[in-house]
C-alpha cells in the first residue's frame, strides 16, 4: 500500500477462565471469551497502530480501510523506525497430558475446593485458592508476505495460607503455572506445604541486617536473573539510556561461573513459538562465563542498538509489542548444595520471593524472601522471617562465588509498559559473598 513500508497484523482468539475460592467461599467461577488484533503500520515518520476488537469477522475491505487509517495515523507520530530483517522459523508448541478445555467449569472448580480444604490446619485461619486459564489462537501475517499461527493453553494455580498465634500473622503461598495441561489435581500435599510453612513463620526469628555470606534458592536466585539482570538488557531500556549494561557487551561484570540466558523456545511457561513480530524463538545468552553477550531485542531495537538477537518482542493479545524477556535463568553450575552450605560457613539461606522492586538505569535492586534459616558452620538452623536482600546490581553479580547443579524453574507473570505475560525464571543454588540482607531483628 503507498505510504507503507511495512505491515503487520496480529490476531489473538480464545477464552479465559478463572475461579478463586477464599476461606471455602466461591468467590468467582467464570469463563469469558475474547478476539482482539492489531495492526501496524510503518510509515515515512513512524508507527500507525490501530487496536480492532471482533476482528474476525472483518473483511478484506474492512483491514484495507484500517491499514490506511493506521497509515494516516503514522504521520503523526513522528521519528524514524529501521526494522532489522527478521530471522523465520517456529518451535513446536509442546503437547498437552490434558486438556484443561475439555474438563467442566464445575470439576475445576470441586478439585479446587478440595485442594483449599487441605490447607486448614490448626493455627490457619484464613486460605485462598485461585485458578486462571486461558487459551488462545494467535496468527500473524505481515507485508512481506510471511504467515503463522499456533495454539496454546497455558493455566496455573496458587494456594494461600495465613496462620495467626497471638496477634502475629504469618503467611505460606505455592504456585503452579505450566503450557502442559491441567494441573491441579492430587495438589493436597503441596497446599500443606504452604500451611505448614505459615505456621513455621509463627515460631521464626526477625532476621538481623548486616553484611553477610548469603546462599539462595533457586526461586529467588532466578527472581534476581530475572528482574536485576534479564530487564537491565532489554533492547528499548538500552535504548533509551536506562540500563546499567549499556555499552557494556564484551565487557567482564561477573564470576567467570556465571552465565545468564533468556530462552523463548525453552518449554517452560514462557515459552513461545515465534514472537510478536513473527521472528523466529531462539535461546540467547545475555551474560555468558561472566561477560556480556548480548541484549535482547524487537526488530526496531535491533536496528538501533545491535548486539543481540530479534526474536523477544512479546504482546498481550490487543496490545502493541514490546521488548520482553521469556524464560530467563541462571545455567547449572558444577558444586553441589553441601558443597555450596559448607563454603558460607556462617550466613544466612535465603528462600522464596515476596516481590521487590529494581531500577535498571540506576543498577540497584531490593528483593523480599518468603523465608530463610540462619547457616552455622555450614548447617541451615534457626528459622527467619521478615528478610530481604538489596544492592547494586554489577558488584553482586561480581559477588557470586558458586552455581549449583540443582537448576530449577518457577513460574509466574512479568508486568511492563501495562502489559503482563506469562515467564519463567530459575536457577540452581548460588552463593554470595558480602551480601547485603535486610531484616528487622534487633541486637
Amino acid at each position: 500500500m503507498e505510504g507503507i513500508g511495512y505491515f503487520d497484523i496480529r490476531h489473538v482468539q480464545g477464552r479465559t477462565t478463572s475461579i478463586d475460592i477464599d476461606n471455602g467461599s466461591i468467590e468467582t467461577a467464570t469463563e469469558s471469551f475474547f478476539d482482539h488484533a492489531v495492526i501496524r503500520a510503518l510509515g515515512h515518520t513512524g508507527w500507525g497502530i490501530i487496536l480492532v476488537d471482533n476482528f474476525q469477522d472483518m473483511g478484506d475491505a474492512a483491514i484495507e480501510a484500517l491499514l490506511a487509517d493506521a497509515r494516516v495515523i503514522s504521520g503523526y507520530t513522528g521519528g524514524e523506525v529501521h526494522l532489522a530483517e527478521p530471522v523465520r522459523g517456529s518451535s513446536m508448541v509442546p503437547a498437552m497430558q490434558e486438556d484443561p478445555r475439555e474438563v467442566s467449569l464445575q470439576e475445576k472448580t470441586d478439585i479446587l475446593r478440595d485442594l483449599e480444604k487441605a490447607v486448614k490446619i490448626p493455627e490457619v485461619v484464613n486460605s485462598r485458592v485461585n485458578y486462571a486459564e486461558r487459551a488462545e489462537r494467535v496468527m500473524f501475517r505481515d507485508s512481506s508476505g510471511f504467515e503463522k499461527s499456533y495454539e496454546i493453553c497455558r493455566c496455573g494455580f496458587g494456594v494461600m495460607a495465613v496462620a495467626s498465634r497471638n496477634g502475629i500473622l504469618q503467611m505460606g503461598y505455592e504456585r503452579r503455572h505450566t503450557l502442559r495441561g491441567l494441573n491441579i489435581r492430587h495438589h493436597q500435599e503441596l497446599a500443606r506445604t504452604a500451611a505448614k510453612r505459615a505456621v513455621s513463620l509463627l515460631d521464626a526469628i526477625p532476621a538481623r541486617g548486616g553484611i553477610m555470606n548469603a546462599v539462595l534458592d533457586p526461586e529467588l536466585a532466578g527472581v534476581f536473573a530475572h528482574e536485576a539482570v534479564g530487564h537491565a538488557s532489554e533492547g528499548d531500556l538500552v535504548q533509551e539510556g536506562n540500563s546499567i549494561l549499556a555499552g557494556k557487551i564484551g565487557e567482564r561484570i561477573g564470576d567467570p561461573g556465571l552465565t545468564i540466558v533468556d530462552d523463548p523456545s525453552l518449554p517452560e511457561f514462557g515459552f513461545e513459538p515465534f514472537d510478536a513480530e513473527g521472528s523466529a524463538a531462539r535461546a540467547t545468552p545475555i551474560i555468558e562465563k561472566g561477560v556480556v553477550a548480548n541484549y535482547l531485542h524487537s526488530r526496531e531495537t535491533l536496528a538501533a542498538v545491535g548486539q543481540g538477537m530479534a526474536g523477544h518482542a512479546r504482546a498481550m493479545a490487543g496490545e502493541p509489542p514490546l521488548v520482553r524477556m521469556s524464560n530467563t535463568f541462571i545455567e547449572a553450575g558444577e558444586s553441589s548444595l553441601e558443597e555450596i552450605m559448607a563454603e558460607c560457613g556462617h550466613g544466612i539461606y535465603l528462600a522464596g520471593s515476596r516481590g521487590g522492586q529494581v531500577d535498571p538505569g540506576r543498577g540497584v535492586f531490593q528483593f523480599n524472601a518468603e523465608y530463610g534459616y540462619l547457616i552455622e558452620g555450614g548447617e541451615c538452623t534457626r528459622m527467619v522471617r521478615d528478610v530481604s536482600l538489596s544492592g547494586e546490581i554489577l558488584k553482586t553479580l561480581f559477588s557470586l562465588r558458586l552455581c549449583g547443579r540443582d537448576k530449577k524453574m518457577h513460574q509466574g507473570y512479568c508486568g511492563k509498559g501495562g502489559q503482563s505475560v506469562p515467564v519463567s525464571d530459575g536457577a540452581p543454588h548460588v552463593l554470595l559473598a558480602d551480601a547485603v540482607v535486610g531484616g528487622s531483628g534487633r541486637d
